[in-house]
């Protein structure tokens, strides 16, 4: 099973493969996916990485408070996705 983890306080610069570069360096990524805003296209300044729910808890503690860009950067588990009203 895969754990899918929330990246937030990215760069604006910051790519999709930036974060599979940076999370790949401590376990295999299965997708990563920075969120853009649709109407500038422009980073929203977080993001998404799927793990293997083995590697989840040891890649949550090594990243949460790293530099990414010069910005410390917060990880942990994404909530389940909310509907719209």
């Amino acid at each position: 099973m895969l754990t899918t983890l929330y990246v937030g306080n990215l760069p604006w610069a910051t790519t999709d493969e930036d974060l599979e570069r940076v999370f790949g360096e401590l376990a295999p990524v299965r997708s990563t996916r920075v969120i853009i805003d649709r109407e500038t296209g422009r980073s929203r300044g977080f993001g998404f990485v799927e793990v293997d729910d083995a590697d989840a808890e040891r890649v949550m503690q090594a990243m949460n408070g790293t530099e990414i860009g010069g910005r410390q950067i917060i990880v942990n588990e994404a909530r389940p996705r909310q509907g719209r009203p």
